[in-house]
């Protein structure tokens, strides 16, 4: 089923806020915090440190009317640097890859592609723009 979330992101402090909204929210996060160091190496980066394979690559917390918080570490060690606007993605996962194609295309049109539609580790299709307007989007919807 289509859905669409908040993905939020920090410098070092996500399980920490994380842990905060939980409290807030009263519910449980949506199957464990998946860390840095879980992902397989990418030959084309360098090597993540100890303390960065222990940031968040990904967590998920259900919280009012069905919608979702995700969040992520941002890696200083990528050039990740976290500034007004760049905080708060808005995150689409569509049923289908011709859906998430093409609304990948039509947001993409006269903005920026930061990173091509791939088919990622975990199966699905991803990629991120930042639209004609500064908006930044992520998609993540089924793969091959």
């Amino acid at each position: 089923m289509s859905r669409i979330s908040v993905y939020l992101n920090f410098m070092g402090k996500t399980e920490e806020a994380f842990n905060f909204y939980r409290s807030v929210f009263g519910t449980e996060f949506a199957g464990p915090i998946t860390y840095m160091g879980d992902a397989p190496a990418d030959p084309s980066r360098p090597p993540l440190s100890e303390a960065e394979q222990k940031l968040v690559m990904h967590v998920e917390l259900p919280i009012l009317g069905g919608g979702v918080l995700m969040g992520t570490d941002m890696l200083e060690s990528q050039g990740h640097q976290l500034s007004i606007g760049n905080g708060i993605t808005i995150n689409l996962e569509p049923d289908t890859r011709e859906e998430g194609d093409r609304l990948f295309t039509a947001l993409s049109a006269g903005g920026q592609v930061t990173m091509p539609l791939t088919d990622m580790f975990w199966g699905d299709r991803f990629g991120t723009i930042i639209d004609r307007y500064g908006i930044p989007w992520m998609f993540n919807f089924p793969g091959k």
